[in-house]
């Protein structure tokens, strides 16, 4: 009667929306983290610090910092830029025939 991959739970964990999730996901940790990978980079390349010793004395507050306002400033950007027009009319999503259609803005 009810189809699993099309309805309730099963639609939350399609393969689509755990890879779009998991693809957000991925990229919040890389921009969380680049502050600390240029910090190692820079410690390695240029100070010539053993592997073993680049976190001794680093700046840990400061790239915490840098890796959570470059994470804000992101998305910040991301939401200000993309999405609907301003003034649009929210569809929300709907069953149509079984399969349900996302939500849009017109």
């Amino acid at each position: 009667m009810w189809d699993d991959r099309r309805y309730g739970a099963g639609a939350l964990f399609r393969k689509e929306t755990v890879t779009s999730m998991l693809r957000i996901a991925l990229i919040d940790i890389l921009l969380f983290s680049l502050p600390f990978l240029i910090y190692a980079g820079y410690m390695l390349a240029v100070k010539g610090a053993a592997p073993a010793g680049i976190w001794q004395g680093a700046p840990v507050v400061w790239l915490l910092a840098a890796g959570c306002g470059l994470l804000l400033i992101t998305m910040a950007t991301l939401i200000q830029f993309s999405g609907g027009k301003p003034g649009g009319v929210y569809h929300p999503p709907s069953l149509d025939d079984g399969v349900i259609k996302p939500g849009e803005i017109d």
